[in-house]
Parts: C-alpha cells; structure tokens; sequence
C-alpha cells in the first residue's frame, strides 16, 4: 500500500484504512463542489490513487459514498464518472420530495424530541451562525456540514425508520444541490433566520408550527436557488 498522503501523515498517528478512505472522501467532494472535476469526466481510481498517495481501496471506498449523494455515477465496464449538474427539473422534483418529507418530520420531532435531541438541534444553529462562508468548498464546509447536521437531526428525532430512510435518500443530494446554482453559500443569513424559526417552534413544543416554519424555509430555499440558477 502506497504511503499516506502528508496531510494525513503529519497528524502524529497511525492512520487507519477509515481515516484514510474519509480523508479521500473529503478531497474528492472538494474537488467536485469547486470543480476541479467536471460534470461528465471520467473518475480514474488509479489516477485518484497517486494523486493523493494512498492506494486504490480508499479511493474505491470513497467514490462508492459519492455515488450515493448523486455526485458521481458508475457506468458498467467504463468505471466512474461525475455526474450532470442538476437541471432546473431535477431541483424542482427534489424540492418537491423535500416538501413531502421534511414538514412531517418537523411535526413528529418537535412531539418526540429528547432534551439531548433539542440540545443538539441549537448547536448546529449555533455552528451555522458562526461557520465560515467564502466562495470556494474549503471556506464553507462547515457551513454545509452544520445545515445538513440540523435537518438530519430532525429526521432521526422524528423516530420513524420509514421516514428517516426516505430523508437519508434525498440527503445524499444535498452537496450537488449545492452546485445547481454555481454560486456558493449567498443565502446565509436567510437560511440562519428560518432555521432558528423552525428551532424556536420545537422549543416551544408547537408541531403545527415547527412543521409551517419547515414548509417555509424549504420553500424560500427553493426560490433563493432558482434565482441564482444559470437557464438549463
């Protein structure tokens, strides 16, 4: 197995094949969200490999997981590719999925929520209020890791598997809903206002309205990102 990369060697431990195949993870979605790989280019596991300095079996790993967010696709006997940047239908139904799904899990949460559950609910909105959020994915990943933490938290406090594993299917698409605009995180402090509105209605143990302010804020985002989206 090749040597790990020396980012991950200089952390000062032994670095395991997850620590190695998250670390790929992470560089390849980087390299897909500011575009250094473009929609419809073949994905070499080797050129991957040498790249990064690791051997195959992470970059295997990690592409298997990027095939689950809809970002890259596996096309029989030709091996990856990136995916198509949504076209404006393909948001559309995925708004309207969201719009089927997300409102329902506000309502059950906000009955079935732990103080834990809640507790961690207002760190992510904390975390949004404080991430970063320049223009390239390094500058805000922690942005976009804190929004989908808040939304993947409902749907687990929501305790139902059929819901939750619809949600986990549409949550895979969340980075390349990100790329359908082309423009970054520009809605910041729209998107922090409704989350904490949606917060304040679960604190306030109100379902109707904690499923509303869901309704509204997936429906603004809908709106905000066709705004910004380039025509098809």
């Amino acid at each position: 197995m090749a040597e790990p990369s020396p980012s991950v060697a200089r952390a000062g431990f032994p670095v395991s094949r997850q620590v190695l195949a998250d670390h790929v993870y992470e560089a390849l979605l980087e390299w897909l969200m500011d575009g250094r790989l473009e929609p419809g280019a073949a994905v070499s596991i080797d050129g991957m490999a040498r790249e990064l300095d690791v051997s195959p079996t992470p970059v295997r790993e990690a592409l298997a997981r990027l095939e689950h967010t809809g970002m890259v696709r596996r096309v029989a006997l030709k091996g990856y590719r990136v995916a198509p940047v949504f076209t404006r239908e393909d948001f559309a139904e995925l708004m309207e999925a969201r719009l089927s799904i997300e409102p329902v899990n506000a309502r059950l949460a906000c009955s079935r929520m732990t103080p834990d559950g809640l507790d961690a609910l207002k760190q992510a909105v904390e975390d949004l209020k404080t991430a970063p959020r320049g223009g390239s994915f390094a500058e805000y990943r922690s942005y976009l890791e804190a929004d989908e933490r808040f939304h993947q938290l409902i749907a687990a406090q929501a305790s139902n598997q059929f819901l939750l594993a619809a949600y986990n299917t549409l949550g895979g698409q969340i980075q390349r809903f990100r790329l359908f605009g082309g423009v970054g995180i520009t809605d910041a402090e729209q998107a922090i206002a409704e989350h904490q509105a949606v917060l304040d209605a679960m604190i306030s143990g109100d379902p109707e309205r904690a499923a509303s302010m869901m309704v509204d804020h997936v429906q603004k985002v809908r709106g905000r990102a066709m705004a910004d989206a380039p025509e098809d």
